[in-house]
């Protein structure tokens, strides 16, 4: 199973658990022997504390022989439903809903919303409002002498469990959605945190390119003489010609690059390693689109756009090549890049020929795993990570990001714009 894919079950921190629980224990003790020793309340006060022994038992079952340091969802349902069960009865040895202390029968469920799964929150929602309706018709009443005192309209006490039963259902439901999108945010943020550290370990090669300049010489030359023979074998399908000479264009370009590293293993990439004004790192990142791609990329700049270098930042190459390589995704033919800069200001624009982002999800770019309701927009839509990787890099390196439909074309529009006091600062 893949690391994502295991990150998606749905469990808590036994640890937190238990001392919350143990916070919720206490209380009621405090609450139920105070009650009837200080304040002399008659009630039946060795049950209620009964219930609470049981709810230490079963606390001290997850310190010393529940091994496990998360709650799965499973585990955590039934020692979730034993708490509300656990409430319920001492609820209803004093009060039922009558009680003031009956908003707590809400915690359990609420607590397990933003981290258990949909069916399991479901279950204890269901649970929980079964227990109030049951508390609003069978209970032992309030606590001798409140029972004396108490005497309310009909409304007003059936509007208890009616407003207790809403803000269950309004809490869950909010909690859930928060919880949902923090784990996606986070699954996201955990992707592009991978990939750069992937840029970043590339980076620190170094010396290390040279030594295996050697080791790929020897595997590079084999795939070279397949793809010539490739090439005899599929001459005339043009599909598949094309195919094999841009594989047969990648091996030349990585044996000059190879070479280039075994004459002078000490030298630098000038890309990566130098301050280049931002004219040239678009060309750069355009260059490398062409070479893959049968779009047509068409790049305008002013003459300013070339004076000020910035400071090398890979952060900001791969946000610009993220929005780049979406545009070029997206595109039905030629993608336009414009870069505009002047004393105050620098602004990249990239537009693309095709259909433009959805309607529906317009309003959420830059959140992950974004999707269409559309049924005829579903295919031409990705997950939204790259948009959101692009978004978070350049935002941290003081840009702001405006994605919208272009006005001018039919397709979608991305503008970066940084203050200049900012970018040449970074």
């Amino acid at each position: 199973m893949k690391f994502f894919e295991t990150s998606r079950l749905h469990t808590f921190k036994k640890s937190t658990y238990i001392s919350l629980r143990w916070i919720g224990i206490v209380g009621q003790l405090i609450a139920v022997n105070f009650v009837y020793f200080f304040l002399n309340f008659k009630f039946n006060c060795f049950a209620s504390n009964m219930i609470i022994f049981f709810g230490i038992l079963s606390n001290l079952y997850l310190i010393f022989i529940y091994k496990k340091t998360q709650l799965s969802d499973r585990s955590a349902f039934i020692f979730l439903v034993v708490d509300i069960f656990q409430l319920g009865a001492l609820l209803y040895l004093t009060g039922g809903v009558a009680n003031p202390f009956v908003i707590f029968i809400l915690i359990p469920s609420v607590f397990s919303s933003s981290n258990l799964s949909f069916i399991t929150n479901s279950l204890l929602v269901f649970l929980s409002t079964a227990v109030i309706i049951f508390l609003t018709f069978y209970s032992v009443d309030l606590p001798s002498p409140l029972n004396a005192h108490f005497h309310v309209s009909p409304y007003y006490y059936y509007a208890i469990p009616v407003s207790l039963i809403i803000a269950l259902i309004f809490l869950n439901y909010f909690a859930m959605m928060f919880g949902t999108q923090s784990r996606l945010r986070k699954e996201a943020l955990s992707k592009m945190e991978e990939v750069m550290a992937t840029e970043h370990e590339l980076l620190s090669l170094g010396g290390q390119a040279a030594a295996a300049a050697h080791s790929l010489g020897t595997p590079l030359s084999t795939i070279k003489i397949i793809t010539q023979d490739l090439i005899k074998q599929f001459k005339g399908q043009k599909d598949i010609e094309k195919d094999i000479e841009l594989l047969a264009s990648q091996v030349e370009r990585c044996n000059k690059i190879l070479k280039r590293l075994t004459l002078n293993p000490v030298e630098e990439d000038d890309f990566i390693d130098k301050d280049l004004a931002m004219r040239d790192y678009l060309s750069e990142i355009i260059s490398s689109f062409k070479e893959i791609s049968k779009k047509q990329f068409i790049f305008n700049y002013d003459q300013d756009s070339n004076v000020r270098k910035i400071t090398k930042s890979i952060e900001i190459v791969y946000g610009l090549r993220n929005f780049i390589g979406n545009a070029n995704k997206f595109s039905k033919n030629t993608v336009y890049i414009n870069l505009k800069s002047d004393s105050e200001i620098t602004e990249v624009i990239i537009e693309d020929d095709g259909n433009g982002y959805p309607r529906d999800v317009l309003s959420k770019i830059g959140e992950p795993y974004l999707s269409t309701n559309y049924p005829q927009e579903k295919s031409q839509t990705g997950l939204g990570l790259g948009l959101f990787i692009g978004k978070t890099l350049l935002e941290k390196n003081f840009a702001s990001i405006n994605c919208r439909n272009s006005k001018t074309r039919s397709g979608a529009e991305v503008i970066v714009r940084w203050n200049n006091r900012d970018l040449f600062n970074i």
